[in-house]
């Protein structure tokens, strides 16, 4: 028989993490989020930093941006968070160089299984490579690879690997056409 009995839900977060997430979440707000003026990005990477971000240099990473958890998260060189970008990193996410996430954009990397009659959680890491665009307000689903180049449209969903130098839109994302940069 098909039922959902979510008595039997294990919860995968121990008491550590959740301490760890709760001295986050006050460092975030204290410290974090009302640096929001572009002279304090140095200010906000180091704060990241110091919870175990792998930041490269002269990234940007807006105050406003909801960040799960900094020790799950890798942002390579010359890189920029848009403002009110949602990264819910409850297992890793990995942005590469030269990357824009624009604003309003929720990367999520992790999930349930819903075929489980308790819905068992699970993590599956999202990888952003270097030269990529994402446009406002689209989700990154998890498990998700973004190669290099690719531009994903404003609102667009992903759910799977978008391949390299290529232009993706709509929900579910598909292919419209092949990047090319002009010089």
């Amino acid at each position: 028989m098909n039922r959902i009995d979510m008595s039997k839900y294990h919860d995968p977060f121990t008491l550590k993490s959740r301490v760890k997430r709760v001295i986050w979440s006050i460092t975030y707000f204290l410290f974090f989020r009302f640096f929001f003026l572009n002279i304090f990005r140095t200010w906000r990477n180091f704060i990241l930093r110091l919870f175990g971000a792998k930041i490269g240099n002269n990234s940007l990473v807006y105050a406003s941006v909801k960040i799960w958890a900094p020790w799950n998260l890798e942002i390579g060189s010359f890189s920029a968070i848009g403002r009110n970008v949602d990264i819910y990193n409850q297992g890793l996410i990995s942005i590469g160089s030269n990357t824009i996430i624009s604003q309003k954009s929720y990367i999520c990397a992790s999930s349930h299984y819903h075929t489980t009659p308790s819905l068992e959680w699970y993590a599956a890491p999202v990888y952003i490579k270097d030269q990529v665009w994402i446009c406002a307000d689209a989700f990154i689903g998890p498990g998700v690879i973004i190669e290099d180049g690719a531009v994903v449209g404003a609102r667009s969903a992903v759910f799977k690997k978008v391949d390299s130098w290529t232009v993706v839109g709509g929900n579910p994302a598909k292919f419209i056409k092949t990047r090319e940069i002009k010089s």
